[in-house]
């Protein structure tokens, strides 16, 4: 047993290379996973920031300098931040009130509604699964209004939590923008000078990382925007709220949407009941998921590896439990990074082959 494993060790670790990679890996997780939560407005603006530069390189291909760019992208990014905390989140919270004051009539609603289903339908429910339908939904729905009075009660740590990251996350921001160049050659300081395999994924993965992170973001907004228009135009109420949903949904392939469907159909249904505008919203709401699945994630996305979607929701499972928000939205990057880290691991027999080879040169 000791000797399998030892080959195993000698098959995969033996080379230096790869001891770097390793404990690279090990120090950035670890950073990661113990004071996540402590720098968190830190990687707020380390994604912010690398979503931004692509703009300013764009922006320097046109000859403009550096400096000038950081400058007019970090305006323009600050009036967009302000323009959508003081006008979007404010209706978004007004809409989450108010549906919060409607969903015990909603409960009341749907309580008439599957008393009358053993009626109807005598073969396929009981009276009794009825009752143990309507007590779970009863209690889903009030946990749902407890979380939304927590919150509310919440509202001043909240607050102060927004106002430092209003205020610390756009100065990292705009000075990881500026000096860029300055902090990557302060960070490279403390790596090893052999470290050709850690380059290897890194490059690897560097612009599939940055690709993603500014697709989602326009994924993000096209979807939410289309989103809004398309179900103000259709008259359904929670309007910014649901279209902000249907937005963010974007962040968890295949589940987000499917999740965020229940929603659109539970108010559309009390608003309007089963009917031509009820099929209408779903209908709306099923070509919105199409074009996006099917035309605008194959747009934005092109440069990233295939994986395969198993693959990515168990990467959904693990990295969201480990960081929450971030481990969802990074799911298929650090897919990625761990795909590109098994495809550039070394193989013995290949760093044998390379050996032997050097030695009769």
């Amino acid at each position: 047993m000791l000797k399998v494993v030892r080959s195993w060790y000698e098959d995969h670790f033996s080379n230096p290379q790869v001891a770097i990679l390793t404990i690279s890996l090990v120090i950035g997780f670890s950073i990661v996973i113990f004071l996540g939560n402590l720098l968190m407005p830190f990687f707020a603006a380390l994604v912010l920031a690398y979503l931004l530069d692509g703009i300013i390189t764009f922006l320097q291909r046109f000859k403009v300098p550096r400096n000038f760019g950081v400058v007019t992208v970090f305006i323009f990014f600050m009036g967009f931040i302000g323009l959508f905390v003081f006008t979007v989140v404010p209706v978004a919270t007004r809409q989450l009130t108010q549906l919060a004051r409607e969903l015990p009539t909603m409960v009341l609603s749907l309580q008439s509604v599957l008393l009358s289903l053993p009626e109807k339908y005598p073969e396929f429910i009981s009276p009794q699964q009825v009752r143990s339908l309507i007590e779970t939904t009863i209690a889903e729905f009030g946990n749902i209004s407890q979380h939304i009075v927590s919150l509310s009660l919440a509202s001043v740590t909240g607050a102060i939590a927004f106002l430092v990251y209003l205020v610390l996350v756009p100065l990292m921001i705009f000075f990881m923008l500026k000096d860029k160049n300055n902090l990557i050659v302060w960070f490279t300081r403390f790596l090893p000078y052999e470290r050709s395999l850690l380059n290897g994924v890194w490059e690897d993965v560097n612009s599939k990382i940055a690709s993603y992170i500014r697709g989602k973001a326009t994924e993000i907004f096209i979807v939410w925007v289309v989103t809004f228009v398309t179900f103000k135009f259709l008259g359904l109420n929670f309007t910014m709220l649901l279209s902000l949903l249907v937005g963010f949904s974007v962040l968890v392939p295949y589940v987000g949407a499917t999740v965020v469907t229940f929603p659109i159909a539970f108010i559309a249904y009390f608003q309007w009941g089963i009917g031509d505008q009820f099929f209408y919203i779903m209908i709306a709401y099923a070509i919105i998921q199409f074009l996006d699945g099917n035309i605008l994630v194959p747009l934005l996305f092109s440069e990233m590896v295939n994986i395969h979607p198993i693959a990515i929701i168990v990467a959904i499972l693990v990295f969201g439990g480990v960081w929450g928000f971030w481990g969802i939205f990074f799911s298929i990057p650090l897919a990625t990074l761990v795909q590109a880290i098994i495809r550039a691991w070394p193989d013995r027999k290949v760093l044998l082959r390379e050996s032997s080879h050097i030695i009769h040169n």
